[in-house]
């Protein structure tokens, strides 16, 4: 898949599987697998780092993260998360912020919202990378949000985001990612824009959807948000092999003596 694939998929009415994966672990995994693209995004602070927010990841991170699943997925088409701020300082500063994830490995960078960042996207797009747009809920914007909320639920915010999808898509983005917004709305975004649109927690009618690995996986069993489905009992699966590689070595069956040096 390359950028321009998004729009040949939108044409033909295919819809688009991404992942969000930060690692060369699993990257490995999603090489072998039939998903359309990879985001490595800033959500890596949260699954990875354990922070109760995606704001503390710094550029310097994120591209570090990309090296990763870029060694581990070369073939797949990779998006990489433009962190909090690093697009909101002088063109010369985002630019670099842009480079950076580029040469680790990007094939397209993503970042949050439309207000102040629509010059920014033509200049990213005119110098060769591909932009992909995020609306709805944006996780940076979270303190301005009061929480990770629904958005688009009333009229006024409803045409906001129709108006910003419209300005992004003028501006250059190859896609957009709508998060957390009812379906309705999402669908309608859909049907007026001339690139695809990639949905978490938008319904069923975006061109596509995403969602983080280790969601889909199951691997958090404490973390079940209504729009995520859980494709496999991850956290209990690997419980047990822990368990069951515990117990080997607690009964000395493990290693056996095919599996020791003479």
């Amino acid at each position: 898949m390359n950028s321009l694939s998004f729009l040949v998929k939108k044409s033909n009415g295919e819809k688009i599987s991404m992942v969000t994966c930060y690692d060369y672990w699993s990257a490995c995994l999603l090489a072998d697998s039939d998903v359309d693209c990879l985001l490595v995004g800033d959500s890596a602070a949260m699954v990875m780092h354990g922070h109760a927010s995606t704001l503390p990841i710094s550029i310097e991170q994120m591209a570090w993260h990309v090296s990763a699943v870029s060694r581990g997925a070369a073939k797949k088409f990779i998006v990489g998360d433009l962190p909090f701020l690093s697009y909101r300082k002088d063109l010369t500063e985002n630019m670099k912020a842009v480079e950076a994830l580029v040469k680790a490995g990007a094939h397209a960078v993503k970042l949050e919202g439309a207000a102040g960042n629509l010059e920014l996207v033509n200049y990213i797009v005119e110098s060769g990378v591909p932009v992909i747009g995020h609306l709805g809920l944006t996780p940076q914007s979270v303190n301005m949000l009061g929480g990770y909320k629904v958005q688009g639920r009333d009229q006024q915010a409803a045409d906001k985001l129709r108006t910003q999808s419209l300005l992004l898509e003028k501006a250059g983005v190859t896609a957009l990612v709508l998060e957390c917004v009812p379906s309705v709305l999402a669908r309608e975004v859909s049907e007026s824009l001339k690139i695809p649109t990639i949905g978490i927690g938008a319904g069923p009618d975006t061109d596509g959807q995403v969602l983080v690995l280790h969601d889909l996986l199951g691997m958090n069993k404490d973390f079940r948000p209504k729009f995520v489905r859980q494709f496999l009992s991850g956290q209990h699966l690997v419980v047990e092999a822990l368990n069951n590689f515990h117990q080997a070595v607690v009964s000395g069956d493990f290693p056996s003596l095919k599996e020791s040096f003479e």
